[in-house]
């Protein structure tokens, strides 16, 4: 199990960041590993999530419509 939040920057009138903690937008759990995930990568362009656990197995994770849905399985 993987937690995901989705940060942005809040900006104040003028286009000054915020410091009041707004920026977040949403949170998801994602499932799909059976065991400790030991590495996250974020692609920022194609906005995919890549995610292996500690048995080998590679989650490509997809953002559509505000949700993340596994895009690819790679279990060795």
């Amino acid at each position: 199990m993987l937690k995901v939040l989705k940060l942005e920057e809040a900006k104040t009138p003028g286009n000054a960041p915020s410091a009041s903690g707004q920026g977040l937008n949403a949170n998801q759990t994602l499932q799909g590993h059976t065991d400790s995930v030991a590495v996250a990568a974020w692609n920022e362009q194609h906005n995919k999530l890549t995610t292996s656990d500690s048995n080998g197995l590679i989650i490509v994770w997809t953002l559509h419509k505000g949700l993340w849905f596994e895009e690819m399985i790679n279990n060795r």
